[in-house]
């Protein structure tokens, strides 16, 4: 575990900016991950180099040629972080986009007829984009519902809804939401076994930064991360589509190569700041393997991640020193239940006698950001069913540390106070 090497998280936490201070309202803990992680020091430092050169690609010049390098080697990165020995590697708008820019793609390329599946539990990006092309190509679009209680989705409810004319299948890693996984493999081979030509979509934009992508082992058509959420900037997304999906009908200029799936010209930049973060994932596996191949160093370093986060729910959940954790704490209601396996680096909350917006203003006072999720279109598949109008969602990175869990615990316990 990273702390359970001197110097170690100290070191990580070096490496990201802002990592304790606001540079607007100062001095604060950083418990909004999921809305976006901190940002690495060398990805703000790259972003501000490619945006001063105005060179292009694809010219006869020196400068040229070092852009198409660079966006290659940013390709190849993103192919060892996914783990994607196949298909194609491609920036986009955001995730979201590249998620709608998917799913169109394989509703339209699929055969014709059949049904397009998701879940209850996915973020709309998926679950707005299988709407909308359900709905053109004249297709039914079938929801397996996720479980209220753990907050998650298991291949046993899919089961019940899978029949062999599946054409496209979507599934969320984790979620947003409940803070819990979806154990996705267990999931994609049942789709195999069942409808074995569907095209499968992932979103895995809340899972990233957790590390663990493995594309190989999911057997999927299509992946999506927003890097922004993997410590890398707003203002791209990153795609991968199969060469099957790749291989189908796409918006493309004519007369380009058949299987591109970008659209002008891209940032530079973009592919130079993830390969920032690819590289931090190798530095920090670099501390747990003594191997020299950068795949296991970047699984290395996802293990590392997941046990820290664990250790820092299981700390906010459960207590740290003489502070009790949330579990013991009257009137906190944890969203997905308190000792839920699936949980990676986030607990939902709500406080009795307190509203949500209340109480993030409350721990934001003390130095606390946290954020809260409505029962709007982006959560209400979560919460409705929960019959909450709201919860405060607080999000952990693997920069954080027990201190400031402490922290926050600390204040939970003047908030129960004051609503008492």
């Amino acid at each position: 575990m990273i702390t359970d090497k001197p110097g170690l998280l100290e070191a990580v936490r070096d490496r990201f900016a802002h990592v304790d201070t606001c540079p607007f309202e100062g001095p604060r803990i950083f418990f909004e991950n999921a809305g976006g992680a901190l940002r690495l020091k060398s990805v703000v430092e790259t972003s501000a180099a490619f945006a001063s050169y105005p060179d292009n690609q694809g010219r006869d010049n020196d400068a040229s040629r070092q852009l198409m390098a660079i966006i290659n080697k940013g390709k190849d990165d993103m192919r060892t972080f996914f783990n994607a020995k196949g298909g194609q590697i491609f920036v986009g708008e955001s995730g979201t986009e590249v998620l709608f820019r998917l799913v169109r793609t394989a509703a339209v390329g699929a055969e014709e007829g059949g049904v397009l599946i998701g879940t209850t539990l996915e973020h709309p990006a998926t679950r707005s984009a299988m709407a909308r092309w359900a709905e053109v190509t004249g297709r039914k679009h079938v929801l397996v519902s996720h479980d209220d209680a753990t907050g998650t989705v298991t291949a046993d409810a899919w089961r019940k809804y899978l029949t062999p004319d599946v054409r496209v299948a979507t599934l969320i890693q984790t979620s947003p939401v409940t803070g819990m996984g979806v154990d996705v493999v267990s999931i994609t081979r049942l789709i195999r076994e069942i409808a074995p030509q569907c095209l499968i979509i992932m979103d895995g934009i809340q899972h990233a930064s957790h590390g663990l992508i493995d594309l190989e082992a999911y057997d999927i058509d299509g992946f999506a991360v927003s890097p922004y959420k993997v410590f890398s900037r707003h203002g791209y997304g990153v795609g991968w589509a199969s060469d099957r999906l790749s291989a189908m009908p796409k918006e493309q200029i004519i007369g380009g190569a058949a299987t591109n799936w970008e659209l002008g010209t891209r940032d530079t930049g973009a592919y130079a700041t993830f390969s920032d973060v690819v590289e931090y994932f190798d530095w920090l596996g670099s501390q747990f393997t003594p191997s020299t191949d950068r795949r296991e160093r970047i699984l290395a370093a996802g293990n590392a991640i997941h046990e820290h986060e664990h250790s820092l729910t299981e700390a906010m959940l459960h207590g740290t020193g003489n502070l009790r954790g949330l579990a013991e704490m009257p009137g906190v209601t944890v969203i997905g239940g308190i000792d839920n396996p699936a949980r990676e680096g986030l607990v939902s909350v709500v406080l009795d006698s307190m509203d949500c917006g209340s109480l993030v203003e409350f721990l934001r006072v003390r130095g606390i950001r946290v954020h809260i999720r409505k029962a709007d279109h982006y959560s209400r598949n979560v919460l409705d069913p929960l019959g909450l109008p709201a919860c405060v969602r607080v999000s952990l990175c693997h920069y954080n540390s027990e201190g400031e869990v402490a922290k926050f615990l600390a204040a939970m316990e003047e908030a129960v106070a004051a609503a008492a």
